[in-house]
């Protein structure tokens, strides 16, 4: 009987220290465009669970490994997480994070060669209770060359008042009046937990 080598694949990447921030994600070897590198595990909660669990953290603290499922679950990463906790922020992403029956996964959106760090853009949520220092707190050291600046879900841009708003006349169309839960819905990005105080 001939005996034949069973040829062991390298894997898509390894968790080591981060220019970035703290421990990062890098190819391991060359990950093909579309490919799926990882789902986003951890304890699935409710977002009242995971607001209750960071209740004490120092809100000056940007460290989270919360990810928004939808308006009723939150996967907790640093609860039985894998891997796919580490991948930073970038605003030069060279992944993203898609939703597929409640579960999120990461995939490349160009190739991604090996010894190159991964990276997806967090998006995390604006609250209105945010501090005035919270993109000082989420700031960005993702080093693009377009760099936002922030982890956070680019600022609203203030609406130009129309010519008819301005002569006095009235805007037509209806002002969404969704609430902060179900805005929520459908969101990609981790979730910016309250902070006490």
């Amino acid at each position: 009987m001939k005996k034949t080598a069973s040829r062991r694949r390298t894997p898509l990447f390894e968790v080591r220290h981060s220019p970035i921030h703290g421990f990062g994600v890098f190819a391991a070897r060359r990950i093909r465009k579309g490919t799926t590198v990882i789902e986003y595990l951890g304890d699935r909660v409710s977002h009242a669970k995971a607001d209750e669990r960071y209740e004490d953290k120092d809100p000056n603290d940007n460290h989270t490994f919360l990810f928004t499922v939808d308006s009723k679950i939150v996967i907790d990463a640093g609860v039985n997480g894998n891997e796919a906790r580490y991948i930073n922020h970038g605003c030069d992403p060279n992944c993203q994070s898609t939703t597929l029956k409640k579960r999120i996964f990461i995939e490349a959106i160009r190739t991604i060669q090996p010894g190159e760090e991964l990276a997806y853009d967090y998006q995390i949520q604006r609250d209105s209770d945010d501090p005035p220092n919270v993109d000082e707190i989420f700031a960005c050291r993702c080093g693009a060359k377009e760099c936002r600046g922030s982890m956070l879900e680019a600022a609203k841009k203030p609406r130009k008042a129309s010519r008819r708003a301005s002569a006095g006349g009235k805007k037509k169309g209806k002002k969404s009046k969704l609430s902060k839960r179900a805005a929520r819905r459908g969101t990609k990005s981790k979730r910016l937990p309250k902070r006490a105080g």
